[in-house]
């Protein structure tokens, strides 16, 4: 799977594990939820008090971020969830346990991995195309040394490592 998918999973699943209300040991109260939280959720009307106090507060999060969005954001995370549901179980429990993993790591290490990830989003689609082929060219040994070898360096020795790979590229 493509990592731009990956990663449109994981801000959905972010999405429904995100901040928002609190909710005591007995959930989240359907009369709590302001309008439009009731809303999108109005197919959970019925049955809400008998849904886990974590899936309410996790659906009434979804609901307030949904409630926030663009309806261009509305449609591209309706996108991002129907790839999703069509996934196979497998996928989508290998994709949740990242998530948990990711979750896992501390605050520096998450910040850097979204800082990768961010800077290789602004790569044009040629040079994110010869990354990946690069990369899927090496033997599993030669990908965890480059993973161990980037992970031991500070900051400022993965820039110098990224501006030389910028100039080779460059010729």
């Amino acid at each position: 799977m493509r990592v731009k998918s990956i990663v449109a999973v994981t801000a959905i699943i972010a999405m429904l594990l995100g901040s928002g209300a609190i909710a005591d040991e007995h959930g989240v109260a359907w009369n709590s939820l302001n309008a439009e939280q009731q809303q999108v959720l109005n197919r959970f009307a019925e049955s809400w008090d008998s849904l886990p106090a974590e899936r309410q507060l996790r659906l009434s999060r979804g609901a307030e971020r949904w409630a926030s969005m663009t309806p261009q954001q509305r449609e591209q995370a309706q996108g991002r969830f129907s790839r999703w549901r069509e996934l196979p179980d497998d996928r989508r429990r290998q994709i949740r346990d990242r998530w948990q993993e990711f979750q896992n790591l501390p605050p520096d290490e998450r910040r850097r991995i979204r800082e990768n990830y961010q800077r290789y989003r602004n790569l044009s689609p040629d040079q994110q195309q010869q990354l990946r082929d690069r990369f899927h060219r090496m033997t599993p040994e030669q990908r965890d040394r480059l993973r161990e070898r980037f992970r031991d360096m500070t900051p400022e020795q993965r820039q110098r490592v990224r501006d030389r790979m910028q100039r080779d590229r460059r010729g």
